[in-house]
Formats: structure tokens, sequence, C-alpha cells
């Protein structure tokens, strides 16, 4: 069999009806829109309701806030650390490990417990987890995130300086 062989099966296609030519055939006259009214005449535009407000009108929109100095982190909690048997802990460790994301900040939260000393250095801390840390006999490295300090230097009160 070629591709000039192929043929749909009988019956599977039917031809469009050609309606609106002459009253004499099937499909005259008004064409299978009735009489008279809206759906009778031009087209109706999408999303017309009849006049009521259209629904992508009543629809609020832009609400909210993107914040562009938002800073995700990874999570990483204690109770991972102390499963992962490693003694020193960086983010490129972490990514060995499994436990976070490749080209991303690294926070270490304080869900779980350590058993263990550790050396942890990552991005961020929360108070607990480094509490729990040093209180394990480890210790806690801040990392310098990539970008630096993302944030607009604070100049003074806006309102003071005209």
């Amino acid at each position: 069999m070629k591709v000039h062989d192929l043929k749909p099966a009988p019956g599977s296609n039917r031809r469009r009806k050609r309606v609106g030519r002459g009253i004499g055939g099937k499909g005259g006259k008004t064409a299978g829109r009735g009489t008279k009214g809206q759906g009778a005449r031009d087209t109706i535009p999408a999303g017309f309701e009849g006049g009521q407000l259209p629904l992508h009108q009543r629809v609020p929109k832009l609400r909210g806030f993107n914040n562009p100095f938002r800073i995700e982190y990874y999570a990483v909690n204690l109770d991972a650390i102390d499963e992962s048997g490693l003694d020193v802990l960086d983010p490129e460790n972490m990514v060995a490990a499994g436990l976070a994301h490749k080209n991303g900040l690294v926070k270490v939260l304080g869900r779980g417990e350590i058993s263990r000393a550790v050396t942890v250095k990552a991005h961020a801390f929360s108070k607990s987890a480094q509490a729990a840390i040093t209180a394990a006999g480890g210790t806690v490295e801040l990392v310098a995130k990539p970008y630096g300090d993302r944030r607009i230097p604070a100049q003074g009160n806006h309102l003071t300086n005209r």
C-alpha cells in the first residue's frame, strides 16, 4: 500500500451542506437561520452577550503586585542534613546529594533534629536551625549571594528631600 492508495472509510467524510443557494434546493431562502432577528443577520462578535457587560470586561485585571526584589530560596531542613551523612555541606554538595536544586539559593530551616557536628554553608539560615547546628557542635557559614543585594539603597526620606 502506498500513500496515494490511502482514502477514508466509506461514509466517514460527508460533504458540507451548501446553504443559501436559492429556493429551489434544500437549505434555500433563510438557509437554516430562521426568520428575522439578530441570528438571521450578519455575524455576532465572539463574546457578545446581548448588550450585557461581557465577561472579559467584568473580570478585574492587573490585581496584585510582583516584588522585583523577592529572593526565592530552596529550603533544606535539619533532618535532611542529618540523613545526608556529609560532614561539610555547601550548596554544591547539597545539589549533588539531591537536597537542593542547581543554580538556586539555599536556606537551612529548623525542622527536625541534628545529632552530629556538621559544617553547613548556605545563603541563609533560620534562627532555630542556626541554634540547633551550633548546639550540636557544628558551625554555620553564610555564603554570599551571587548577585549581591538587589534592593535600592536608602537615600533618606523622599518627603524631606524637596
